[in-house]
């Protein structure tokens, strides 16, 4: 299996992204569209590559993560929302999704020397042997950062156990407003040491 920077591959993979991307986040977006392929055509052009890097063999995605100081690693088009999931709810995932991934702000300051894993998502085919593991490892080894952090949903319990493998351990926690508990039961934040 190879780890590459997801802006060095000699392939578009934002398709095989907004796939996994769905396949991964897909039950919180459920309120867009129980489409699987037309919310992968709606997300597939939000990864700034260059922040993004993947698991990958002859071709096909088997995992991807994002890795920066801090800033979002996608941005959401709402012309591209619009077209595949229709004006309003397009819209809406627009709007919702800029605010609760794009502008979501983490519960404590981020150091100088801090890296931000997030994303971090296997797909379907390939879940539970090894993708993730190596690519947030391998990710580690080449990043500069001294301490990486990462937000987990606090009922993901598998997510938890292949962090804590890694070596991630839970500093703090925050909830999510009343109106988001349907989809989420809250946060939980993990960080590592190189």
């Amino acid at each position: 299996m190879n780890f590459t920077q997801a802006d060095k591959l000699d392939f578009d993979p934002r398709p095989q992204m907004g796939e996994i991307f769905v396949d991964g986040f897909g039950q919180h977006m459920s309120v867009f569209s129980r489409d699987k392929k037309r919310l992968t055509r709606a997300f597939a052009h939000i990864f700034n590559l260059s922040d993004f890097y993947v698991a990958h063999e002859n071709g096909i995605i088997k995992a991807m993560t994002a890795c920066t100081s801090g800033a979002a690693p996608v941005r959401f088009d709402k012309a591209a929302c619009q077209r595949e999931l229709g004006f309003l709810r397009g819209w809406l995932a627009y709007s919702q999704l800029t605010k609760f991934v794009v502008e979501h702000k983490f519960p404590f300051e981020f150091a100088e020397n801090m890296g931000r894993i997030e994303i971090v998502a296997t797909a379907a085919a390939f879940r539970g042997q090894g993708a993730a593991f190596g690519l947030i490892g391998r990710i580690m080894e080449i990043t500069p950062f001294e301490e990486y952090v990462l937000e987990v949903v606090n009922d993901n319990y598998a997510a938890i156990r292949l962090y804590e493998k890694l070596g991630f351990a839970v500093f703090t926690e925050a909830s999510v407003p009343w109106y988001v508990r349907r989809f989420l039961a809250g946060f939980l934040y993990m960080k590592c040491g190189k």
